[in-house]
């Protein structure tokens, strides 16, 4: 059996790191030239170039894994059983089932390879490539504001930092709303800008930001006067910005996302939000309590059954001794409270949800690996010629339907309509049904090694189709 295991081993390699070299080629290239129009036009040095480029593999890698176990289990048997191999190790005493023991091992060596890359390798570089990225929008005019958030402004032709910030960011239009720039550059005499909306321009050779700034006011310390203020208001103001970020600077580590935390990571950071949500619960627990008892007249502080007796008496001698606008002013301030509250738990709620759907997936698509050579295996022996035509069709098919299944189901739980430990899981759950119904039926032949391509599946479904008119005709 020793040898058998060793010939089904190497039968499967060849097609797995072909499979898993062809489609993460295709793949990464197609990521890379989507992110082509980030790069260009920047004077990135080689080394950033490689940098980006070795960075970007692991994501790809994360993808095609599975997809190569699919696509050479499906080969390699289909290989085996077209050449009647199959057929001499069941005439030898080889059951089915056993041919495809020694490649359930494997894929559960493929998913603790899977899991191990998604928890400690993926995660890292994730994080530093999108520290690379940002790097290098800062580089140049065309970089990515953050709505919100300063923005730092660096003019290396002329030594100047600028911080911006503004409400909204439009960068299809170039357009802002709600616009703050604070000039620092001269210590004697900084500069406060506020602007109600503005607008982005580059020149031509992308290196030069020019600002024009609508309805606004500047505000600049006069160092004549000591510490007074000189206040200019303005319809249109143009603000150039030449050679804005010309050389790239590496900065700090951001904070990290869902994507770029291992599983540890991402379990403390659940606990943190659950923890959260539990203080979120109480605060407004206890505000609207207080809220009812100042509405009431009564000591926000009192304990409940004081809260209860003394109700209760004031209910009985009538409580219109509060005016109207006294109780409506009350009820507004507890309203804002709740809704305050009511947007830090739905906010914290989804961070939540975020975190749970990565845990989730990590696991999931490593068990992917071992529920394709289930569903692959079987596949594959029941239509002995399917040939190349099966293995394209049936991985195409799959794993069409097994991501747009996993992504349905993230954005299920990131909506908080099921748990993550339900949808991350369905369609690894529906492929393992499917193909443990497929390995019990093993060694059960319904076709013959003569077939045309695909002709033993769609005669299969005829005589099925058939069978099942005739039994109703009967009936």
């Amino acid at each position: 059996m020793k040898i058998l295991t060793r010939y089904l081993i190497r039968a499967h390699l060849g097609p797995f790191f072909f499979a898993l070299f062809a489609l993460t080629g295709l793949l990464f290239v197609n990521a890379v030239t989507q992110r082509m129009e980030d790069l260009a036009g920047k004077g990135l040095g080689a080394d950033v170039l490689f940098e980006f480029l070795k960075l970007s593999l692991p994501h790809t890698f994360a993808l095609t894994m599975p997809m190569a176990v699919l696509v050479s289990v499906l080969y390699a048997f289909g290989e085996l059983t077209s050449s009647n191999e199959v057929t001499a190790m069941k005439a030898g005493g080889v059951a089915p089932r056993r041919i495809l023991r020694p490649m359930l091992w494997m894929g559960v060596l493929a998913a603790a390879t899977m899991l191990y890359f998604n928890d400690q390798v993926l995660p890292e570089s994730n994080h530093q490539l999108k520290n690379l990225l940002y790097d290098i929008a800062r580089k140049s005019p065309t970089l990515e504001l953050s709505e919100q958030a300063w923005n730092e402004m660096r003019v290396d032709s002329e030594n100047l930092v600028y911080h911006l910030m503004a409400d909204r960011i439009d960068n299809a239009t170039a357009t802002m709303q709600g616009i703050e720039i604070v000039d620092r550059n001269d210590p004697l005499a900084p500069r406060w800008t506020f602007a109600a909306s503005g607008e982005m321009a580059f020149n031509e050779s992308r290196t030069d930001l020019y600002l024009t700034l609508y309805d606004g006011v500047n505000y600049e310390v006069d160092p004549t006067r000591g510490a007074g203020f000189r206040k200019i208001r303005f319809e249109k103001q143009a603000i150039p910005l030449r050679g804005v970020g010309d050389e790239l600077e590496r900065q700090i580590g951001s904070e990290r996302g869902d994507r770029e935390m291992t599983v540890s990571m991402l379990f403390e950071a659940t606990r943190l939000r659950e923890d959260q949500l539990a203080q979120y619960r109480e605060r407004t627990h206890v505000r609207s309590v207080q809220a009812v008892r100042a509405a009431l007249g009564l000591p926000t502080d009192s304990s409940m059954t004081a809260l209860v007796e003394q109700t209760a008496l004031r209910l009985r001698a009538g409580i219109a001794n509060r005016s109207p606008s006294a109780i409506d002013e009350v009820s507004r301030g507890a309203q804002l409270t709740a809704s305050t509250m009511l947007g830090s738990i739905d906010s914290t709620r989804k961070q939540l949800a975020s975190y749970q759907v990565e845990i989730h997936k990590k696991f999931a698509l490593s068990v992917a690996c071992i529920v394709f050579v289930l569903l692959g295996g079987p596949l594959a022996m029941r239509f002995p010629r399917g040939g190349l035509g099966l293995v394209i069709a049936a991985s195409t098919v799959i794993f069409a339907v097994y991501w747009a299944g996993l992504i349905a189901g993230e954005d299920i739980a990131d909506r908080g309509f099921a748990p993550a430990s339900i949808t991350m899981w369905v369609p690894n759950a529906i492929f393992f049904v499917i193909g443990l119904w497929l390995y019990r039926t093993m060694g059960r032949e319904n076709s013959t090694g003569r077939g045309g391509g695909l002709d033993e599946f769609w005669w299969s479904l005829r005589r099925r189709f058939s069978r099942r008119s005739s039994a109703e005709a009967v009936g």
